[in-house]
Protein backbone atom coordinates (compact mmCIF):
# COMPACT_ATOMS: atom_id res chain seq x y z
CA UNK A 1 0.00 0.00 0.00
CA UNK A 2 1.47 3.37 -1.03
CA UNK A 3 1.40 6.53 1.12
CA UNK A 4 -1.67 7.96 -0.63
CA UNK A 5 -3.69 4.82 0.00
CA UNK A 6 -2.50 4.75 3.62
CA UNK A 7 -3.65 8.34 4.11
CA UNK A 8 -7.05 7.57 2.59
CA UNK A 9 -7.38 4.57 4.91
CA UNK A 10 -6.64 6.78 7.93
CA UNK A 11 -9.26 9.34 6.86
CA UNK A 12 -11.82 6.54 6.49
CA UNK A 13 -11.40 5.84 10.22
CA UNK A 14 -12.70 9.32 11.08
CA UNK A 15 -16.30 9.46 12.43
CA UNK A 16 -18.84 9.88 9.65
CA UNK A 17 -16.25 9.78 6.84
CA UNK A 18 -16.69 7.31 4.00
CA UNK A 19 -14.35 6.27 1.23
CA UNK A 20 -15.35 9.03 -1.19
CA UNK A 21 -14.85 11.81 1.35
CA UNK A 22 -11.57 10.26 2.51
CA UNK A 23 -10.23 10.36 -1.05
CA UNK A 24 -11.34 13.98 -1.45
CA UNK A 25 -9.45 14.93 1.71
CA UNK A 26 -6.30 13.13 0.56
CA UNK A 27 -6.31 14.65 -2.92
CA UNK A 28 -7.02 18.10 -1.46
CA UNK A 29 -3.86 17.82 0.64
CA UNK A 30 -1.91 17.09 -2.54
CA UNK A 31 -3.10 20.40 -4.02
CA UNK A 32 -2.21 22.47 -0.93
CA UNK A 33 0.91 24.70 -0.93
CA UNK A 34 3.93 23.11 0.76
CA UNK A 35 3.81 25.63 3.62
CA UNK A 36 0.23 24.63 4.47
CA UNK A 37 0.92 20.89 4.36
CA UNK A 38 3.97 21.38 6.59
CA UNK A 39 1.90 23.41 9.07
CA UNK A 40 -0.82 20.73 9.05
CA UNK A 41 1.75 18.00 9.68
CA UNK A 42 3.27 20.01 12.55
CA UNK A 43 -0.12 20.62 14.14
CA UNK A 44 -1.00 16.93 14.00
CA UNK A 45 2.39 15.92 15.42
CA UNK A 46 2.20 18.42 18.30
CA UNK A 47 -1.45 17.76 19.17
CA UNK A 48 -0.76 15.06 21.74
CA UNK A 49 1.75 17.21 23.63
CA UNK A 50 -0.26 20.47 23.64
CA UNK A 51 -3.77 19.12 24.22
CA UNK A 52 -4.65 17.13 27.35
CA UNK A 53 -7.61 15.14 28.63
CA UNK A 54 -9.21 16.67 31.72
CA UNK A 55 -8.76 14.41 34.75
CA UNK A 56 -12.31 15.12 35.90
CA UNK A 57 -14.71 15.49 32.95
CA UNK A 58 -12.44 13.87 30.31
CA UNK A 59 -12.91 16.60 27.70
CA UNK A 60 -9.86 17.61 25.69
CA UNK A 61 -8.42 21.06 26.35
CA UNK A 62 -5.40 23.11 25.32
CA UNK A 63 -2.77 23.41 28.02
CA UNK A 64 -1.36 26.61 26.48
CA UNK A 65 2.13 25.59 27.46
CA UNK A 66 1.19 24.80 31.06
CA UNK A 67 0.79 21.56 33.01
CA UNK A 68 -2.87 21.84 34.08
CA UNK A 69 -4.78 18.60 34.67
CA UNK A 70 -8.25 20.20 34.82
CA UNK A 71 -10.00 22.03 31.99
CA UNK A 72 -11.22 25.61 32.41
CA UNK A 73 -14.79 24.45 33.14
CA UNK A 74 -13.89 21.97 35.89
CA UNK A 75 -11.41 24.44 37.37
CA UNK A 76 -13.83 27.39 37.39
CA UNK A 77 -15.03 28.48 40.84
CA UNK A 78 -18.26 29.99 39.51
CA UNK A 79 -19.70 26.81 37.96
CA UNK A 80 -22.69 25.16 39.67
CA UNK A 81 -21.40 21.91 41.20
CA UNK A 82 -24.93 20.71 41.98
CA UNK A 83 -25.53 19.84 38.29
CA UNK A 84 -23.69 17.36 36.09
CA UNK A 85 -24.47 16.78 32.42
CA UNK A 86 -23.34 13.48 30.92
CA UNK A 87 -22.63 13.72 27.19
CA UNK A 88 -21.27 11.28 24.62
CA UNK A 89 -18.49 13.46 23.18
CA UNK A 90 -16.51 16.69 23.47
CA UNK A 91 -18.43 18.32 20.63
CA UNK A 92 -21.65 17.99 22.67
CA UNK A 93 -20.11 20.19 25.38
CA UNK A 94 -19.30 22.87 22.81
CA UNK A 95 -22.89 22.82 21.59
CA UNK A 96 -24.30 23.20 25.11
CA UNK A 97 -21.84 25.97 26.02
CA UNK A 98 -22.90 27.94 22.93
CA UNK A 99 -26.46 27.97 24.24
CA UNK A 100 -25.41 30.01 27.28
CA UNK A 101 -28.11 28.22 29.27
CA UNK A 102 -26.05 25.88 31.42
CA UNK A 103 -23.60 26.73 34.19
CA UNK A 104 -22.94 23.32 35.74
CA UNK A 105 -20.29 20.66 35.17
CA UNK A 106 -19.87 17.95 32.53
CA UNK A 107 -18.72 14.39 32.03
CA UNK A 108 -17.74 12.99 28.63
CA UNK A 109 -18.80 9.33 28.55
CA UNK A 110 -16.77 8.66 25.41
CA UNK A 111 -19.53 7.31 23.19
CA UNK A 112 -22.88 5.57 23.28
CA UNK A 113 -23.97 1.98 23.92
CA UNK A 114 -25.36 0.52 20.65
CA UNK A 115 -28.76 -1.04 21.21
CA UNK A 116 -28.23 -4.00 18.90
CA UNK A 117 -24.55 -4.65 19.50
CA UNK A 118 -23.44 -7.68 21.48
CA UNK A 119 -20.28 -5.86 22.55
CA UNK A 120 -20.20 -2.88 24.89
CA UNK A 121 -18.39 0.17 23.52
CA UNK A 122 -14.95 -0.14 25.17
CA UNK A 123 -14.45 3.63 24.93
CA UNK A 124 -17.31 4.27 27.35
CA UNK A 125 -15.97 5.48 30.71
CA UNK A 126 -18.48 3.83 33.02
CA UNK A 127 -16.06 3.33 35.89
CA UNK A 128 -14.74 6.88 35.66
CA UNK A 129 -18.29 8.28 35.64
CA UNK A 130 -19.14 6.37 38.80
CA UNK A 131 -16.00 7.70 40.48
CA UNK A 132 -16.77 11.30 39.48
CA UNK A 133 -20.38 11.10 40.67
CA UNK A 134 -19.18 9.65 43.98
CA UNK A 135 -16.79 12.60 44.32
CA UNK A 136 -19.40 15.17 43.28
CA UNK A 137 -21.87 13.89 45.87
CA UNK A 138 -19.58 15.37 48.53
CA UNK A 139 -19.79 18.67 46.64
CA UNK A 140 -23.60 18.72 46.83
CA UNK A 141 -24.48 17.08 43.50
CA UNK A 142 -28.29 17.27 43.16
CA UNK A 143 -29.06 16.66 39.49
CA UNK A 144 -27.69 14.35 36.82
CA UNK A 145 -28.69 15.40 33.29
CA UNK A 146 -28.48 12.83 30.50
CA UNK A 147 -27.76 14.56 27.20
CA UNK A 148 -27.55 11.86 24.55
CA UNK A 149 -28.87 11.71 21.00
CA UNK A 150 -32.62 11.18 20.65
CA UNK A 151 -32.33 7.76 19.05
CA UNK A 152 -32.29 4.10 20.19
CA UNK A 153 -28.55 4.13 20.96
CA UNK A 154 -28.89 7.33 22.99
CA UNK A 155 -31.83 5.93 24.94
CA UNK A 156 -29.95 2.69 25.58
CA UNK A 157 -26.98 4.68 26.86
CA UNK A 158 -29.26 6.57 29.23
CA UNK A 159 -30.51 3.28 30.64
CA UNK A 160 -26.91 2.08 31.02
CA UNK A 161 -25.97 5.19 33.02
CA UNK A 162 -28.99 5.08 35.33
CA UNK A 163 -28.43 1.36 36.00
CA UNK A 164 -24.72 1.92 36.63
CA UNK A 165 -25.41 4.73 39.11
CA UNK A 166 -28.64 3.38 40.61
CA UNK A 167 -27.29 2.90 44.15
CA UNK A 168 -25.62 6.33 44.22
CA UNK A 169 -28.73 8.01 42.82
CA UNK A 170 -31.06 6.42 45.35
CA UNK A 171 -28.74 6.79 48.36
CA UNK A 172 -28.14 10.48 47.71
CA UNK A 173 -31.54 11.47 46.31
CA UNK A 174 -30.05 12.68 43.02
CA UNK A 175 -32.54 13.86 40.42
CA UNK A 176 -32.04 12.28 37.00
CA UNK A 177 -33.37 14.27 34.05
CA UNK A 178 -33.16 14.17 30.26
CA UNK A 179 -33.21 16.94 27.69
CA UNK A 180 -36.79 17.91 26.93
CA UNK A 181 -38.76 19.39 24.07
CA UNK A 182 -36.72 21.03 21.35
CA UNK A 183 -34.57 18.15 20.18
CA UNK A 184 -36.29 16.08 17.52
CA UNK A 185 -36.15 12.30 17.35
CA UNK A 186 -32.93 11.07 15.76
CA UNK A 187 -31.09 14.35 16.23
CA UNK A 188 -27.48 14.61 17.37
CA UNK A 189 -26.77 17.14 20.11
CA UNK A 190 -23.65 18.55 18.46
CA UNK A 191 -25.66 19.65 15.38
CA UNK A 192 -28.44 21.40 17.31
CA UNK A 193 -28.56 25.21 17.25
CA UNK A 194 -28.26 27.21 20.50
CA UNK A 195 -31.97 28.05 20.67
CA UNK A 196 -32.94 24.39 20.35
CA UNK A 197 -30.54 23.41 23.14
CA UNK A 198 -31.81 26.24 25.36
CA UNK A 199 -35.34 24.92 24.91
CA UNK A 200 -34.27 21.32 25.57
CA UNK A 201 -32.46 22.33 28.79
CA UNK A 202 -35.32 24.51 29.98
CA UNK A 203 -37.85 21.72 29.42
CA UNK A 204 -35.78 18.82 30.75
CA UNK A 205 -37.61 16.30 32.90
Amino acid sequence: MNNLDKLITHFEKFPGIGGRQARRFAFHILTMPNAETEELATLITSLKSTVAECHSCHRFFSRNGGSAVLCSICDAVDRDHSKLIVVASDSDIQAIERSGMYDGLYFVLGGTIPLLSEKENNKVRGGALKAVVTERVSENLKELILAFAINPDGENTGRYVTTLLKELIEANNIKVSELGRGLSTGSELEYADPETIRSALKNRS
